[in-house]
């Protein structure tokens, strides 16, 4: 797998390295989402032990540790493996003697082989290795079980750690790193199909159109990423079955609360509770309106769901599984083509409001939170906030085949009157993101107004 857009891990990384005494870290997130790969190429030039934990009992996880372990030290005795965590840690303590990278990756598999093995280690830490120059990484791609055993407050291992690293979703410009000849139309289409998970991106044909790889790649049985969502599922909760049915949902564009009991059938305190796993983990966010002076506490409160392959999948993979079970994959791919620039439309919101980031660190624009706004049936796709000067930004992103036009800005300002943010206080900005372009008389009014007009989106 190609190593791209996780310079900012790296330079993390790099410092606590510098800083040549006992580091903690733990680096977590979703399964796919290229931890192991930054971790090896953090680790490729320094002197470091990989160790991969697996779904076997504990005696082998030592004896399978050690191996690694006696390997890096050239020690044959290690190589037969370790009896005990303590027996481990007592040889770590007494070899360390220089800046050295101890990964362990998929640390929740060494919690399925002992449920008290976070207390083990932090045992270990504080009494043979905090006072070495190791450098310890935990790995895990189940998000529940490292907050619960590393990360909460009331984590064994919660005190350890030194620092941590969230793995989180690339940015959308990291698509132009893997598909240089793609133009933004197509690069749109990618992200609103999986989004940027590395191990999926590999898996495109750069030389096909987006249609014939979600055929062959996503609706076709035996597949990689037929499948893909099942198994994360089935490997993160319990349960999965009524989360399918919530996902289902919400993907159906069910975001509000009483809507998705109604389709579900599930009780309220239920509901919630499934909705607060799903958010744990990822999954899942709610949104609000970017204006709420309390956004826990608002009552307007949208779900959708966070992961762009999961939102694409439970909209057209999983409600035609039967379909597909059969081998009517066309059907359902003329299906998704019939309703696809609908779905990229809510993409593109995504994709300008990851822009304005960019609008930002030019200077042209300057805000402290971006969101979307929405009330009753009024909504403004974009709005940002400087909190600062009183000052806000509005933009609406068009993902259309028709230039937009001096309509679309009058419709903006209407909206934005009925934003009460410091409502007379206020400095008002406008922004336009359009697909295809505006028309001259937009243009000629937006350079009168200075409004900010975009349809070359270059991340």
């Amino acid at each position: 797998m190609r190593f791209v857009n996780r310079k900012d891990e790296l330079i993390i990384l790099n410092g606590f390295y510098r800083e040549d005494k006992f580091q903690f870290i733990p680096i977590y997130g979703r399964r796919r989402a290229g931890k192991t790969r930054l971790v090896q190429e953090f680790i490729k030039d320094k002197p470091a032990i990989y160790f991969l934990a697996d779904s076997v009992a504990e005696r082998e996880q030592l004896r399978n540790l050690g191996r690694e372990v006696g390997v890096f030290f050239d020690d044959i005795l290690a190589q037969r493996g370790f009896d005990d965590w303590h027996q481990f840690f007592d040889y770590l303590k007494g070899k360390i003697n220089k800046r050295t990278i101890l990964v362990i990756d998929e640390f929740p598999y060494l919690v399925n082989s002992n449920k008290g093995i976070s207390s083990v280690f932090q045992k270990g830490i504080d009494e043979y290795l905090k006072d070495t120059k190791l450098f310890l990484i935990l790995m895990g791609s189940s998000v529940g079980m490292m907050e619960k055993e590393v990360l909460f407050y009331k984590a064994p291992l919660y005190g350890r750690r030194t620092g941590s690293l969230e793995m989180k979703e690339m940015a959308f410009g990291c698509l132009k790193e893997f598909f240089p000849k793609k133009n933004m139309d197509e690069l749109v289409s990618i992200f609103g199909v999986i989004g940027t998970i590395p191990a999926y991106l590999e898996k495109l044909n750069p030389g096909k159109n987006i249609f014939r790889n979600i055929e062959e790649l996503i609706l076709s049985r035996g597949t990689f990423l037929y499948s893909e969502v099942e198994y994360l599922l089935r490997e993160e909760l319990r349960e999965p079955r009524n989360y399918f049915v919530i996902l289902r949902s919400i993907a159906q564009g069910k975001r509000k609360l009483s809507e998705i009991i109604n389709d579900t059938g599930f009780e309220k305190s239920l509901l919630s509770r499934y909705l607060e796993i799903l958010r744990d983990l990822r999954l899942v966010e709610k949104e609000v309106p970017v204006t709420e002076k309390y956004p826990e506490k608002s009552k307007l409160g949208l779900y959708r769901i966070h992961d762009r392959f999961f939102e694409f999948w439970f909209k057209y993979v999983f409600p035609n599984r039967s379909r597909l079970e059969i081998g009517k994959g066309k059907e359902v791919l003329l299906m998704i083509q019939e309703t696809f620039d609908r779905h990229l439309s809510f993409i593109f919101e995504d994709v300008c409001k990851q822009y304005c980031l960019e609008l930002m660190r030019d200077g042209r624009i300057r805000f402290s939170t971006i969101g979307r706004w929405w009330q009753g049936n009024e909504e403004i796709d974009i709005v940002a906030l400087d909190e600062e000067n009183k000052e806000i930004y509005f933009g609406e992103a068009k993902w259309s085949k028709k230039a937009v036009g001096i309509d679309i800005l009058d419709d903006l300002k209407r909206k934005a009157d009925l934003v009460e943010w410091h409502k007379g206080k206020r400095k008002d900005h406008f922004m336009l993101f359009s697909r295809s372009g505006f028309t001259d008389a937009l243009r000629e009014r937006a350079r009168q107004e200075n409004v900010l007009c975009i349809s070359d989106i270059n991340i």
